[in-house]
C-alpha cells in the first residue's frame, strides 16, 4: 500500500474559528494516528503556540511550523531541520523595515532557544496586541524585549513578522523584498490586521512538506488549507482540499472544496477516506 502524508493547516482549517479543536476532530485524528496513518500539520505558528492549541490530538510524527522554516519533533519539540538568513540577508530585511519607520518582530535561535525580539514602544496597536497573546504562558518564554534595534538580529534569525495598522504601511517593504525573499502579505483571520512575513528564499510549507514526506518514506502528499500561505503547499501536493472558508486563490488550485472549518470539514473528509476504520462493529 502506498504511503501518504496527510498534512493540514491549523488556523482556519483544522481549528475552528475560536482557535480550538472539536471533540470530533480530536477523536478522528487520534484514531487515524493509532492506526498508523501519517497525519501531521503545517502552520505559521511556532511549535509553542501550535502545541498549545493541538493538545487534544496525539500527532506523533514531526510537524511543520513558522510557514516551513522549521520541521520539529512533535514530542520533544526539538528542530529536525531549520532555515535561517545569512547575516547580509538579515541586515537587508531589517533595514527595509527601519527605513519605513517600522520595527518588525524578529525570530531567532539564541543560545539554543527560540526567541522573538520586540521593541515595545515601537510596536503599533495591532502588533502589540499580538505580542501580548504570546506572553504569560508558563511553557512559552520566547518573548524578548529589547530597547533599540541593536539587539534585533542577535542569534540565527529565521523569520520576520510585522503587523501593521494599515496595508499602506507595509506595501512598500513588500514591494522592495518580494523578489529576493519569501514574502507573505496577508490579513490575519482573527483580527483582520495586515501582516507581512519574511522568510529566506525557497522556504515555504511546500519545501518543508517535501522534506517531511521524504523523511517519513512517503510517496504522496494530501493537504488541507485555507489561506494564501498554503498556496505553495497546494502546488506541491498530489491532492489538495480547500475548506469552504478558504481564499479564492486556494479554491482554484484545489482538487475539491470541502466543508467549512467550523463544520469539522477535515475530520469529515478523513472519516470518509478511511471509512473502514470508522465502521461500527
Amino acid at each position: 500500500m502506498e504511503e501518504t502524508l496527510y498534512l493540514s493547516d491549523l488556523d482556519g482549517t483544522l481549528l475552528r474559528s475560536d482557535q480550538t479543536l472539536s471533540a470530533r476532530t480530536c477523536a478522528t485524528v487520534d484514531r487515524l494516528v493509532r492506526a498508523g496513518v501519517h497525519f501531521s500539520y503545517a502552520t505559521a505558528r511556532s511549535i509553542d503556540t501550535a502545541a498549545r492549541v493541538t493538545r487534544g490530538i496525539g500527532v506523533d510524527i514531526p510537524v511543520i511550523v513558522h510557514n516551513g522554516a522549521f520541521i520539529v519533533d512533535s514530542v520533544t519539540r526539538r528542530p529536525l531541520w531549520s532555515a535561517k538568513f545569512t547575516p547580509e540577508e538579515e541586515e537587508a530585511v531589517y533595514s527595509a523595515f527601519l527605513e519605513r519607520g517600522l520595527f518588525p518582530l524578529t525570530y531567532a535561535v539564541i543560545d539554543g532557544k527560540n526567541r522573538f525580539s520586540y521593541i515595545r514602544e515601537k510596536c503599533g496597536k495591532a502588533q502589540w496586541e499580538f505580542v501580548l497573546t504570546r506572553m504569560g504562558y508558563e511553557d512559552d518564554r520566547r518573548a524578548r524585549e529589547i530597547f533599540s534595534p541593536d539587539g534585533a538580529l542577535d542569534g540565527d534569525v529565521y523569520y520576520f513578522a510585522c503587523i501593521g495598522d494599515s496595508e499602506r504601511q507595509l506595501s512598500p517593504v513588500y514591494e522592495r523584498l518580494k523578489d529576493r525573499f519569501r514574502c507573505i502579505f496577508s490579513r490575519d483571520i482573527y483580527t483582520d490586521a495586515p501582516w507581512l512575513e519574511i522568510l529566506p528564499q525557497g522556504v515555504s510549507k511546500a519545501t518543508a512538506a517535501e522534506k517531511l514526506r521524504d523523511l517519513l518514506g512517503c510517496k504522496r502528499i494530501v493537504c488541507f488549507g485555507d489561506a494564501v500561505n498554503d498556496l505553495p503547499m497546494f502546488e506541491a501536493a498530489d491532492e489538495k482540499y480547500a475548506v469552504a472558508n478558504a481564499a479564492p486563490e486556494l479554491k482554484k488550485l484545489a482538487t475539491a472544496v470541502i466543508g467549512a472549518n467550523d463544520d469539522d470539514a477535515v475530520a469529515a473528509w478523513l472519516e470518509n477516506r478511511f471509512a473502514c476504520l470508522f465502521e461500527q462493529k
